[in-house]
C-alpha cells in the first residue's frame, strides 16, 4: 500500500499544477503564507517545496519576499523544440510499419483531445497532445531515449498550455497535425510521417516563440 503523501508532497503537486497549468502565470510572486493557506499546511513544508521547484527551474527564491514564477523564455522553447524534433522524427521513421495497437491507441488520444477542445478544457488538451506524441516514442523501444524524452514532460506541458491560451483559433491546426501524423502511420509512408511531426512541431514553435514575446 502507497504511503500518504507528506505536506511537502502536497505543496509541490499544488504549486507545480498551478505553474504548468498557468494558474500561476509566469512573473506571478508567491508568498510562504498564501501557498501555505492555499494547501493547509505550515510554512515548513512550503519552503520543502519551492526549493524542488526551484531546482526544476519553474521558479526562483527570493529570500524574505517570495517564489518568482518564471516566464517561459525563448531560449527554452528554442531548446526543446529542437530535441523534440530529433527525438521524435526519428520514433516516427521507426514507428513504420506501425503496430495495430498503436495505431489504435494514438486514434483513442486524437478523439479524446478533440473533446476536450469542444468542451474548452485547454489543460487537459495539452496533457492528452503530450501523450499523443509520447506513445510514438515509446513504441520506438529505446529506453533511454524515452528517458530523455520523459524529462521534457513539464516544459514540453507548460508550453502547450501557453500556446492553446494565447491562440484558441490554432486549436484546429494543432488537431489536423495529429491527424496528418497518424494518417502517414497507417499509410506505412516513413517519410510522410517525419514530415508530418516536422511541420507540426514547427508550427507549435512558432506559436510558442509569438508568446514568449
Amino acid at each position: 500500500m502507497p504511503s500518504a503523501p507528506t505536506a511537502a508532497d502536497r505543496v509541490y503537486r499544488h504549486v507545480k499544477q498551478g505553474v504548468l497549468e498557468r494558474r500561476y502565470e509566469g512573473g506571478t510572486l508567491l508568498t510562504e503564507g498564501e501557498v501555505a493557506d492555499a494547501v493547509g499546511v505550515s510554512r515548513t513544508p512550503v519552503r520543502e517545496a519551492l526549493l524542488r521547484l526551484e531546482v526544476e527551474g519553474l521558479i526562483r527564491l527570493y529570500p524574505k519576499k517570495g517564489a518568482l514564477v518564471l516566464a517561459v523564455s525563448a531560449q527554452e522553447i528554442a531548446d526543446v523544440v529542437e530535441t523534440r524534433q530529433l527525438v521524435e522524427e526519428h520514433a516516427a521513421r521507426k514507428a513504420v510499419p506501425a503496430p495495430p495497437e498503436l495505431l489504435a491507441r494514438l486514434a483513442e488520444l486524437l478523439e479524446r483531445q478533440r473533446r476536450e477542445v469542444e468542451e474548452g478544457d485547454l489543460a487537459a488538451a495539452a496533457t492528452t497532445d503530450r501523450c499523443f506524441h509520447a506513445e510514438i516514442v515509446r513504441n520506438c523501444g529505446n529506453t533511454i531515449l524515452v528517458r530523455l524524452y520523459d524529462q521534457l514532460r513539464d516544459r514540453q506541458l507548460r508550453m502547450g498550455v501557453a500556446v492553446l491560451h494565447a491562440h484558441p483559433d490554432r486549436i484546429a491546426r494543432t488537431l489536423t497535425g495529429h491527424e496528418e501524423i497518424l494518417a502517414a502511420l497507417r499509410a506505412g509512408d516513413a517519410d510522410a510521417a517525419v514530415a508530418a511531426v516536422h511541420r507540426h512541431i514547427g508550427r507549435v514553435s512558432e506559436l510558442a516563440r509569438g508568446e514568449a514575446r
